[in-house]
């Protein structure tokens, strides 16, 4: 399928568009923006969390997903593949292509993408209703800021470094930072 011009492109026509392509895309109101690799470290604290919520999660209607898996998000007419994401909505649990209701998002920040998944991202997380809390795992600063949504649907950070334990409310799960940033070791942290 050749590129629509970016006014006509769709995210039916982005879905139809990536599934030829060898790398993946994200989707932000009729444009793609191509996704760049993730270095040994990121995919390791990635894999860390995806592990501790599924272990979590086990026998509760929640379910984990990691970095290939996209999530719509209508209101703000994008897709993304974060890093790491909690469903917990039974009519997510037959989806193909993309979730649209999950309640928890990690993006796991990279020199790269770290002004974008601060900002315009998660400007558009927000939008999602079910959206309950946007993590953010700063690997070089060894620390993990939690957005919550509160009651008057204002986002509040709980921040967390040292030797914390990391609250994800959303799921309800205290997880140490050092179960975070396992087998990830202080020279790396230095150089990522």
């Amino acid at each position: 399928m050749s590129i629509p011009p970016a006014t006509a492109f769709s995210f039916a026509d982005y879905l139809a568009w990536e599934d030829g392509q060898l790398e993946k895309h994200e989707f932000v109101r009729g444009e793609y923006l191509a996704m760049a690799g993730a270095r040994r470290i990121y995919v390791t604290v990635s894999g860390n969390l995806f592990a501790g919520f599924k272990i979590h999660l086990r026998g509760t209607p929640c379910r984990t997903y990691m970095a290939d898996m996209k999530l719509r998000v209508e209101a703000a007419d994008s897709g993304f593949y974060p890093d790491v994401m909690v469903s917990c909505d039974a009519r997510d649990y037959t989806a193909d292509l993309y979730l649209r209701h999950a309640v928890l998002v990690v993006e796991v920040l990279s020199d790269s993408t770290a002004a974008y998944d601060r900002g315009d991202k998660f400007a558009d997380y927000r939008k999602l209703p079910s959206l309950q809390e946007y993590a953010i795992v700063d690997i070089a600063a060894r620390r993990v800021e939690c957005f919550r949504r509160n009651a008057d649907n204002h986002w509040v950070l709980y921040d967390f470094t040292g030797d914390a334990e990391c609250e994800f409310a959303s799921i309800g799960l205290s997880m140490p930072l050092a179960a975070v940033f396992e087998n990830v070791e202080a020279e790396e942290l230095l150089n990522s």
